[in-house]
C-alpha cells in the first residue's frame, strides 16, 4: 500500500531505509577518506522521519550557523539531498585539503567555498550511486550550491519545495571519526513521497 507521507512508514520501511542509510552513508565515508587522505571511518548513523522542528533540533538548533551543499535530484527519484557542515567538519575538510582552518564562516574565502563544494558533492553523489546501484534505478544530479546560513534558514529549501506533500523530513546522520575523534556531519534526502513509494517498491518492501 502507497504511504502519503512519511510518518506512515512501516517499521520494515523504515529498517530499508536505515540500510541503505547505512550503506551510503559508509560510501561516503570511504569516499572522503580517500580524498583528504585519511583514515576516516562514520559511526553507526541514524535514520529518522522527524518534523521539521525536530530535524532543526537533532542537528543543532535554528539559529546555529552552519555550512550546507545542495544538489536536487531529478530522473526516476525526485528530491533533494543536502550535506549539512558544521565548522569542525569545515575545518577538517580545510586543514587536509589547504593545510588551513577557520574560526569563523566569515572567513571562507572562494578557495575555502570551493574545497567544501568539492567534499560536499563527493559526498552525496556517492550516496546516491550507492543508492541507484542498490536499487536499480537511474538518478540525475544538479551542481551542487554551497549556503552558509542559519541551520533554520537552510532547512527551509527541502520544507519549501515538498511541505505541501508532507510535514517530515528524512534525515541521515552519523560522525565521521577521525584520527579518534568524532567529527558531526549530516546528510539529509528528502526525497518526494511519490519517489519514496517508487524507491521501495524497488527495494521489493512494497508490492503496490
Amino acid at each position: 500500500m502507497e504511504i502519503k507521507n512519511y510518518n506512515e512508514l512501516s517499521s520494515l520501511e523504515i529498517d530499508t531505509l536505515r540500510e541503505i542509510g547505512s550503506i551510503g552513508t559508509g560510501t561516503a565515508a570511504t569516499a572522503l577518506s580517500e580524498m583528504l587522505n585519511q583514515r576516516i571511518r562514520i559511526t553507526l548513523p541514524e535514520v529518522r522521519i522527524m518534523g521539521y522542528n525536530e530535524a532543526i533540533d537533532w542537528i543543532g538548533g535554528p539559529e546555529a550557523i552552519t555550512a550546507g551543499v545542495l544538489v536536487r535530484i531529478s530522473g526516476q527519484m525526485n528530491g533533494i539531498m543536502l550535506s549539512v557542515q558544521p565548522l569542525e567538519f569545515v575545518n577538517l575538510v580545510l586543514n587536509s585539503m589547504l593545510s588551513e582552518e577557520i574560526k569563523d564562516y566569515e572567513d571562507l574565502g572562494e578557495m575555502e567555498r570551493s574545497a567544501l563544494v568539492e567534499v560536499g558533492n563527493i559526498m552525496i553523489s556517492t550516496f546516491i550511486n550507492a543508492l541507484s546501484d542498490l536499487a536499480g534505478i537511474t538518478m540525475e544530479m544538479t551542481i551542487p550550491s554551497l549556503t552558509v546560513d542559519m541551520q533554520g534558514a537552510i532547512l527551509t529549501v527541502p520544507m519549501a519545495e515538498y511541505g505541501g506533500q508532507t510535514d517530515y523530513l528524512m534525515t541521515i546522520g552519523g560522525n565521521f571519526v577521525c584520527n579518534d575523534k568524532e567529527v558531526p556531519c549530516h546528510l539529509i534526502l528528502s526525497p518526494d513521497v511519490r519517489s519514496l513509494n517508487f524507491l521501495l517498491r524497488k527495494l521489493g518492501v512494497t508490492d503496490v
